[in-house]
């Protein structure tokens, strides 16, 4: 089976919470993230994922990232189906799955983006239920971040 992570980072624009999204060929949504290594642990494939597509500091390393809990998990029955945020009753061997952690950006972050990529703050009000633009994962997010309170600090 396929292990993923992805990675929910929300960032307050205009007195809003925002989601960071990377946008593909100005077309698919997707979520920071990425595969596993063999071995590898969820926490540290996310760091390395986020440290090496998303962050530029001096010699390459930048301040640490601070994954949270895990959100949710996304199962692929097959690998040309849609994700499903349960694992299906009849399905005994999923081919992937995909685990949503919270991460907190430091204080101060410098971003890369790759080549064909946009890094894009998407307010949670348009994200939410908006399957069509988004696709499922990243359109539940809002849902999954519905048990936290978002306070908005005046510096």
């Amino acid at each position: 089976m396929r292990n993923c992570v992805a990675a929910v980072i929300v960032v307050e624009l205009f007195k809003h919470p925002h989601l960071l999204l990377l946008q593909v060929n100005n077309s698919i949504f997707k979520l920071p993230g990425g595969r596993l290594r063999p071995g590898e642990s969820d926490i540290d494939c996310l760091k390395r994922k986020l440290s090496s597509k998303l962050s530029a500091g001096e010699n390459g390393r930048g301040p640490e990232w601070e994954v949270g809990e895990c959100l949710g998990m996304w199962w692929k029955p097959d690998f040309e189906t849609l994700q499903y945020p349960y694992l299906p009753p009849n399905i005994t061997r999923p081919k992937e799955c995909t685990k949503l952690f919270l991460v907190k950006l430091p204080p101060s972050r410098r971003f890369i983006v790759p080549k064909n990529f946009k890094l894009l703050a998407v307010p949670l009000c348009e994200i939410h239920d908006n399957h069509k633009a988004y696709g499922p994962i990243v359109s539940g997010v809002p849902q999954l971040l519905s048990k936290f309170s978002f306070n908005v600090v005046e510096s």
